[in-house]
């Protein structure tokens, strides 16, 4: 929901090309976490968008000195006290699994990992390395590290199941640099963000296409909604 982040400019699209929902740290909340007292316009809006409507691709985009993942970053270790601001109670809530992740990092190696995450199913799994080139602060790499995590949220919905299980929709995740206007997005192959430019763009597609690229790892274990065309 950041006003420095325009999905439309830097997606290049145009009326009818996306369903976009903005929240506070393009969080999914988990299914786990949805009832009638709890539900959320995130699920509403999946179900609109890959059930009613037939869309095959789900983004998840976050982006750099993202206020609401700043906030998440510093109050990581009191996510079990459900107390604070609405700010605080949403990123708590919602982001314990992103936290949960990026625990795994160690600063040893700068935060690099690799972290496994849970992709269409519990049967597919892929391995992302964080900010190889050390490029970006700790909390930015903390957010992509909770992009990453809201595609097993996603996947966490029953009503999916049988659409991502048969490639019927796809996950991926994108960044947004909002200072440098550099955009990248997630490659399952590469295992890591890699920026949207003409020298990586056919590999992006194809990526983003194959199955191969989803079942990289096999073994048993913001939001932005877009159609990709």
């Amino acid at each position: 929901m950041d006003s420095r982040v325009l999905a439309s400019r830097f997606m290049y699209s145009s009326v009818g090309d996306n369903i976009i929902v903005r929240n506070a740290g393009n969080l999914i909340p988990r299914a786990e976490n949805f009832s009638y007292d709890t539900v959320t316009t995130e699920a509403g809006a999946l179900e609109l968008g890959c059930i009613r409507n037939n869309i095959r691709h789900v983004v998840v985009c976050g982006h750099s000195d993202c206020k609401a993942m700043n906030l998440l970053f510093t109050c990581r270790h009191e996510c079990h006290k459900p107390e604070g601001t609405p700010l605080q109670l949403w990123v708590k809530k919602h982001g314990q699994r992103s936290v949960e992740k990026f625990s795994m990092l160690s600063s040893e190696n700068k935060y690099l990992g690799p972290v496994v995450f849970q992709a269409e199913t519990t049967q597919r799994t892929f391995e992302a390395f964080i900010d190889p080139e050390d490029k970006f602060r700790i909390e930015d790499k903390f957010s992509q590290v909770n992009c990453l995590t809201q595609l097993q949220n996603i996947a966490g919905y029953p009503m999916l199941k049988d659409k991502l299980a048969n490639d019927e929709v796809r996950l991926h995740a994108m960044w947004f640099d909002i200072y440098t206007g550099n955009v990248y997005m997630f490659s399952r192959e590469k295992k890591r963000f890699i920026e949207i430019n003409e020298e990586n763009l056919y590999h992006l597609i194809t990526d983003a296409e194959s199955k191969a690229s989803a079942d990289f790892i096999v073994h048993g274990d913001h939001g932005v909604y877009s159609e990709i065309k």
